[in-house]
């Protein structure tokens, strides 16, 4: 009789674990499964797995970004006369890294276009000359002068040459850069790409004086400017990222354009799906497995994201991330490499514009770090949450139009 009632017990027990697991198997998982489940899901988890990875922390192209103060650079004071940005791609050569960026020394700050001249600035990179740095650690650097001076009118670069970046190929070295052949803001920033190249990273650079590559034929998207031209080696080519422009209503939205060649000086071969991003304000690709990871910031649909594209055309949002790094030059040991399994950045410079105000108006250069690598896990670099100060936030208040607006909202309800 005992054992008859002790079986009916776990019969009925049995049963009950049974509707319990299938009431379970009715809802999505308490414990989130690392691999895409076999059941209906949402457009949004559909998303999240064939996207993002389960978890951002289990997402290789997701990371916080971290930034410290660089030291050996004087700003004469914050006053707005000396202005480093644009830092390129961060090479490691010689037993130390090496850096080049746009270099602003002038008497003022920046003035605006209609106050221009030979001297005045019209805006922070104008009257620029490339410049470059070393570094035994990446955060102490030393200046070490001019690389890339302006050229005399009316060559390719006379007013400014600015936003620079690094290719080495068969042991030379070639420096892409910005040269404006107009006072920026004047017109449309003509500025076409040109290029330099020396047998050594520290020189002496030698001026190719000829444009490869100009900006497009008139109404199309970068007729008037090809902005931070940005090489990789990729699939025994030459894939140059630049930035130009579209018009909308008065305002510019940036994008992303791709040009190759099979030689450093040319011909390059504008991509025929370009702009091939349509977001993004600064150039910053990588080789990242077998395809191009780009960091897209501030502009456009998709900013704040991280994208990928196993061909480097065709891009795809992989992550979406928070305060990402202006105009960054990562250090990246198999840019040019030709790999076909590119092991992604951790590191890099970038750059605070404004930094005492627009009167002032300058650029600093700064350091940030990342987990973007298949070497390096950093669990740190994948929380989800930064925690910011209300300081933080206020500092982005209404304008003194958004107030007077809400006044007057607030006026005709009282009427009422």
């Amino acid at each position: 009789m005992y054992r008859i009632k002790l079986t009916s017990v776990a019969v009925l027990c049995l049963m009950a674990l049974s509707v319990s697991a299938q009431k379970k198997s009715k809802g999505f998982p308490y414990e989130l499964p690392a691999e895409k489940p076999d059941r209906p899901l949402s457009l949004g988890m559909e998303r999240s797995y064939d996207k993002y990875g389960a978890t951002p922390q289990a997402n290789e192209l997701y990371t916080q970004f971290k930034y410290t103060e660089l030291k050996g650079f004087d700003y004469h004071g914050h006053d707005g006369t000396i202005s480093r940005r644009d830092p390129s791609k961060i090479i490691f050569k010689n037993g130390k890294y090496y850096v080049w960026y746009t270099y602003r020394n002038t008497t003022t700050s920046p003035k605006g276009a209609a106050k221009a001249n030979d001297t005045i600035p019209s805006a922070d990179w104008d009257l620029s000359e490339i410049w470059y740095a070393t570094s035994k650690d990446g955060f102490t650097w030393e200046e070490q002068g001019v690389a890339v001076p302006r050229p005399p009118k009316p060559a390719v670069g006379w007013r400014s040459v600015t936003t620079t970046d690094i290719l080495e190929w068969k042991g030379k070295y070639y420096l892409y850069y910005q040269g404006f052949l107009e006072i920026s803001g004047k017109k449309g920033d003509d500025c076409p790409v040109a290029v330099s190249y020396a047998d050594s990273p520290d020189g002496p650079w030698v001026p190719y004086n000829k444009i490869v590559i100009p900006n497009g034929a008139e109404g199309e998207w970068d007729q008037f400017s090809i902005h931070d031209p940005y090489p990789l080696v990729y699939k025994g080519k030459i894939y140059l990222y630049y930035k130009s422009d579209s018009k909308n209503n008065g305002d510019y939205i940036r994008m992303q354009g791709l040009a190759t060649a099979d030689n450093p000086l040319g011909p390059f071969k504008k991509h025929p799906l370009n702009p091939v991003i349509g977001s993004g304000h600064e150039t910053t690709m990588f080789p990242f497995k077998d395809g191009i990871a780009a960091l897209v910031i501030r502009d456009g649909n998709e900013h704040n994201t991280v994208q990928f594209a196993k061909d480097g055309v065709n891009f795809d949002v992989a992550a979406n991330v928070e305060f990402m790094p202006n105009a960054a030059g990562p250090f990246i040991p198999d840019a040019y490499t030709n790999t076909k399994d590119g092991r992604g950045i951790t590191w890099g410079l970038s750059h605070f514009t404004a930094v005492n105000g627009w009167s002032t108006n300058h650029a600093i250069l700064s350091r940030f770090d990342c987990d973007l690598s298949q070497d390096v896990n950093d669990p740190n670099m994948k929380k989800n949450h930064v925690y910011l100060r209300p300081e933080f936030f206020y500092k982005m208040g209404l304008t003194a139009a958004q107030k007077k607006r809400i006044a007057e909202e607030n006026e005709q309800l009282n009427k009422k």
